[in-house]
């Protein structure tokens, strides 16, 4: 399988037009730009107003599944994707629909659904930016734990690093002493025993 080849730049417009070279790995990427590199994904370029159009405006750069102009790019070259968002309304962004509580009426559960909230299509690059991009962390809280201590109040960049960071278990899980399938005798709990 051939791995995606990000391009390594100072940002995503340079990502773009001229990157400095391209790497699927960090090691690589940091070679290339003789510093350290951080692995970023970020908008590119303006907002469409229909897929149609990103289509058009990005065409050979990205994959194409319309009928008649079907591009397929080679496995390396797929760091471009586009992504489907929520319009904003007067320059601000929108929030998500609350929760609707159940009607239960004339034999349906829930009411009709809200009409879904307009939305654009976004170019998304990734790339490896040079210089180490100066990334939020969100320490060793999980986001449970930053819920619970009043998450409201957070950043949008507190909250997206609170996202990408990896599961963490709340202690550590503790070996299994005996298998599926198996037992302990009650007359001899020492005695493992198949279980059928």
């Amino acid at each position: 399988m051939t791995a995606i080849l990000y391009p390594v730049a100072a940002d995503a417009a340079q990502a773009f037009a001229a990157p400095k070279g391209r790497a699927a790995r960090e090691r690589d990427a940091a070679t290339l730009a003789g510093e350290a590199v951080a692995f970023l994904t970020e908008p590119l370029g303006p907002v469409y107003a229909t897929r149609e159009a990103a289509l058009v405006a990005l065409a050979g750069r990205i994959e194409d599944d319309r009928a008649g102009r079907i591009t397929t790019l080679a496995a390396e070259d797929r760091f471009i994707q586009l992504t489907e968002m929520a319009a904003p309304r007067g320059g601000k962004r929108t929030r998500a629909p609350a929760p609707v509580a159940p009607t239960f009426e004339d034999g349906h559960r829930w009411p009709a659904p809200a009409p879904p909230p307009p939305t654009v299509w976004r170019a998304m690059i990734s790339y490896w930016r040079i210089g180490g991009a100066p990334l939020r962390h969100a320490g060793d809280a999980q986001a449970r734990q930053a819920r619970r201590k009043g998450g409201e109040d957070m950043d949008r960049d507190t909250l997206r690093a609170l996202t990408r960071q990896p599961l963490m278990a709340v202690k550590p899980q503790q070996p299994l002493d005996i298998g599926l399938f198996e037992t302990r005798l009650p007359e001899a709990p020492h005695i493992v025993v198949p279980d059928e």
